[in-house]
């Protein structure tokens, strides 16, 4: 069933677990994902990126997409959860992750997405505030939940990109919330995106500890997300090195230090580089075991791509040939079938452990499943 993100947050807030929360870039990730939640009874939060409704719209040079593209993506992308989890008994949210404007949020809510996020973390803080204020009024008439963001994290990570990281004050934080009224905050403590965060890197934990005890203090009914916080599996890095990747510095964070700060306040754990890493170790592994498939007039453009780009790992860069299947899923067969096979099976991998990590597992009874028309009515009686 398909829920607003707020129940969801609300739920892992009340009985103290964290709620990862996965990118997915294909119909074929979308299923592995809700498959994998429904195994262990978890509830899910599937997350299109900006971009990734650009990519899902066909555009597969997705740095250029348009508006239009994003629209269309943003409907293929909500098509492929509703045709796996439509009918399903765990609650899962769509969420837009880092709307860079307020198009491409009404472009993701239009195409049906039960949450959004707007970043304005680049920009004053007054700025941040209006537009995330301005995004909030429209979403929560549809009862739609609002992810905002306050500091800037270091890093790459599609069009999102930092040279270093402002943290996140603990005050402002605070006067986010009461004058956006915005449902989640995501905050800068240490984490940073794309795939390398730095080795031994420490999270401050002080400061969502902080924040959650100002919200305490002022009766502020919200959460806290973590962004940034792919762990990057070093066996999975080792295994594409063998493979003959040319990867460099690719470090996570710790998933002792993110199961900790569970307890410090943070609901959302945001996860996509793990996913990336693990589809395309098997794309490489499944080329190098079957070599005939090197020559496959279905899938040989595949391999021509991943031998060309032996320094990426972002599965979109390799899959443009099969682009139909990518965006609308369907039936595969011989050839095609052995491809999507193996990113089914890297999404699993890559999601099921942090279920279990986070503390995830069972947790899907314990979600308020309403519908976004409920939502809404709860919102105008809150005012907001």
């Amino acid at each position: 069933m398909l829920v607003p993100m707020r129940v969801i947050l609300e739920a892992a807030d009340q009985f103290s677990y964290g709620q990862p929360a996965f990118n997915v870039n294909s119909v074929a990730q979308i299923k592995a994902a809700i498959e994998v939640h429904e195994q262990f009874r978890s509830p899910a939060i599937l997350q299109g990126a900006d971009l990734a409704n650009g990519f899902m719209g066909g555009r597969v040079d997705f740095a250029n997409s348009s508006l239009e593209d994003k629209k269309r993506g943003a409907k293929n992308i909500v098509r492929g959860v509703q045709q796996y989890g439509a009918d399903s008994d765990i609650p899962i949210a769509v969420h837009l992750d880092h709307g860079k404007n307020f198009d491409s949020v009404v472009a993701a809510i239009e195409g049906g997405y039960t949450s959004v996020m707007i970043d304005g973390s680049s920009l004053p803080f007054e700025e941040n505030v209006e537009l995330t204020r301005e995004v909030v009024k429209y979403a929560h008439e549809r009862g739609v939940t609002v992810e905002g963001e306050l500091g800037i994290l270091a890093g790459v990570e599609d069009d999102v990109a930092s040279v270093s990281s402002t943290y996140t004050h603990p005050l402002a934080a605070i006067d986010f919330f009461k004058k956006t009224r915005v449902d989640a905050l995501a905050i800068s403590y240490g984490t940073k995106h794309g795939a390398n965060k730095g080795k031994d890197t420490v999270i401050r934990k002080q400061i969502p500890i902080a924040i959650k005890e100002c919200m305490v203090h002022e009766g502020i009914e919200g959460f806290l997300v973590s962004h940034g916080s792919s762990t990057v599996p070093q066996y999975i890095v080792k295994e594409l090195l063998d493979l003959g990747s040319q990867l460099k510095d690719m470090h996570g964070i710790e998933v002792d230090q993110l199961v900790e700060v569970i307890q410090f306040g943070i609901n959302k754990i945001n996860v996509d580089t793990d996913i990336r890493l693990a589809v395309t170790r098997n794309l490489k592994e499944l080329f190098q075991k079957k070599k005939a498939l090197q020559a496959s007039q279905s899938i040989g453009e595949i391999y021509r791509s991943l031998e060309d780009n032996k320094e990426a790992f972002d599965p979109r860069i390799f899959v443009g040939s099969i682009m139909d299947v990518i965006m609308h899923g369907g039936p595969a067969e011989g050839d095609l079938f052995e491809v999507i096979s193996a990113i089914e099976a890297g999404t699993k991998e890559a999601v099921g452990p942090l279920l279990i990590d986070f503390g995830t597992l069972g947790k899907a009874p314990l979600v308020e499943k309403i519908s976004l028309d409920e939502m809404a009515e709860r919102y105008r009686k809150q005012g907001i």
